[in-house]
């Protein structure tokens, strides 16, 4: 198999390490070939916080994706995560010379840049200058203004950041392995790709990745990227209630949150009980299920809540038409689309990645959207540019690691 028709996504998480490889079909799709995993130490909250076991942990992963999908695997594209993630958007303008008329690619790349010409904080990064809409002489709606006749062109974009050492952490990381890294990618810009068609994508659509250290989030609003960011709260955090307030040990905590957990009240009968049996250093108890259940309701109240504060400093909320697609391992919590829907007023779904092949395990799992969609990213930007490993962007960035 050609190595160019290959692509991996690779995802640091809180709670997992996961690594999918794919291969690009003639078609345009995307089979699933193999997914690797490894439980994820030495990160905290998406961020790497233990360089030397963290990894140790990438790398598991990394063997178990090369057993299961039978590849040597070079490269990678990675998501990134954390709050120190932050976006904005902004106009970029050029005025054409007056000996030429017509809009060509560097114009493209001009206005981008002049986009970015912005004061962000001194440690941070320009991630992404996502493209929202162009402008030409005034009229609105140009979709591609290359080859068009125009004196001046203006674009607005989306522009994700973070600070630049935490990023280039993350891409060390991965290669000490030694890999390359391909490009680094927002996490909830890569499950994006994966979770929404373009039809919902242009009624507007809001994706919350509920990871175990952070919630990631992308909205977008007539196609276009407009608002994104990183609250530091994930499932971990659930665990960390249950096992605090019911007093009992991590490991327990986790498993029951998963497997007896649930987001909706008011369902159980009343008294009704769940039974943890004794293990070695645990010597059993009997809680409350309505107890659990409120405990972990409050949380993920607390994390909604959160979050549409955020949303509603701004109007897009109002024009998200599709509703809200949540993913990741935390969206798989019982009735979480009932809260979600009560607290912002609006059709709410949990959702896996969609038009894939391959291991339907793996793309049914919402646990697995951000590294597949690192692949579809990968297949997006291949197509939109001849194979040259790393982005202008990303090598002038992080290139020297």
């Amino acid at each position: 198999m050609p190595s160019n028709d290959l692509m991996v996504g690779l995802e640091i998480g809180t709670s997992k390490i996961c690594v999918v490889v794919g291969e690009a079909r003639p078609d345009g799709t995307t089979k699933i070939l193999g997914v690797g995993q490894a439980p994820s130490r030495g990160v905290r909250k998406g961020e790497i916080v233990d360089f030397e076991t963290a990894m140790k942990c990438v790398h598991e992963a990394v063997v178990d994706a090369e057993q299961k999908s039978d590849v040597m695997i070079r490269s990678v594209y990675v998501s990134v995560a954390g709050a120190h993630i932050q976006s904005f958007n902004n106009r970029g303008c050029v005025i054409l010379p007056e000996e030429r008329d017509e809009i060509d690619e560097q114009d493209i790349e001009d206005v981008k840049v002049n986009a970015r010409e912005v004061s962000i904080p001194a440690p941070n990064a320009f991630l992404h200058s996502i493209i929202q809409h162009y402008h030409v002489d005034g009229q609105t709606g140009v979709l591609n203004p290359v080859g068009m006749l125009g004196h001046k062109l203006e674009a607005d974009f989306h522009i994700i950041h973070g600070v630049r050492t935490r990023i280039q952490n993350t891409i060390r990381c991965i290669k000490e392995l030694p890999l390359e890294v391909e490009d680094v990618v927002f996490g909830a810009l890569a499950s994006a790709q994966v979770v929404l068609t373009q039809h919902q994508k242009n009624l507007g659509a809001l994706v919350i990745d509920i990871g175990g250290g952070t919630t990631d989030y992308l909205m977008y609003v007539d196609g276009a990227v407009k608002q994104s960011g990183v609250l530091a709260v994930g499932g971990d955090h659930i665990t960390n209630d249950i096992s605090m307030g019911l007093r009992i040990p991590m490991t327990r905590a986790e498993k029951l949150k998963i497997e007896e957990g649930s987001v909706t009240l008011g369902t159980c009968l009343p008294g009704e009980t769940i039974l943890l049996k004794d293990d070695s250093g645990f010597a059993g108890k009997e809680i409350e299920r309505e107890t659990l259940n409120t405990i972990i309701n409050l949380r993920i109240r607390e994390l909604f809540d959160l979050l549409k504060r955020g949303l509603d400093e701004e109007s897009f909320i109002n024009y998200v038409g599709a509703g809200i697609f949540m993913t990741g391992g935390c969206s798989l919590l019982n009735g979480i689309e009932n809260l979600a829907q009560e607290i912002f007023e609006m059709p709410a779904h949990v959702a896996h990645a969609q038009t894939m092949s391959g291991l339907t395990s793996a793309f049914e799992n919402p646990q697995f959207s951000t590294a597949i969609g690192l692949i579809k990213y990968a297949q997006a930007v291949q197509a939109d540019r001849p194979r040259r490993g790393l982005s202008r962007l990303f090598s002038r960035l992080f290139s020297g690691i």
